[in-house]
């Protein structure tokens, strides 16, 4: 039904635009504007609502556990007695069981 609508204000108008205007000029005109103007709004919008949610993104990351040791290690005074080496990790932090 639509398609039928479509043809019928086709038929109608183009008559009418073809008396007004010359064929060898095309413009966007005001409708064209319009749309570009709506997107470049839109466009504009998204980036300030962007730049507002990565302003509250906080890009400071977890120490990492094995270099805290090392640190550690390195500022505590060598025993005089050998130490047990700790046992290796076998994955991130998270997949640790609780009681290690």
């Amino acid at each position: 039904m639509s398609d039928v609508n479509v043809t019928l204000a086709m038929t109608q108008f183009v008559p009418l635009a073809a008396d007004k205007f010359d064929k060898n000029k095309v413009t966007p005109g005001v409708l064209g504007f319009l749309v570009f103007a709506a997107l470049a709004v839109g466009v504009w919008m998204l980036m300030k609502s962007m730049n507002r949610h990565m302003g509250r993104v906080d890009f400071e990351e977890a120490p990492d556990p094995a270099a805290e040791r090392e640190k550690v290690s390195a500022q505590a005074p060598a025993p005089s007695a050998p130490a047990q080496a700790p046992a290796p990790e076998d994955g991130p932090a998270g997949d640790r069981p609780k009681d290690a």
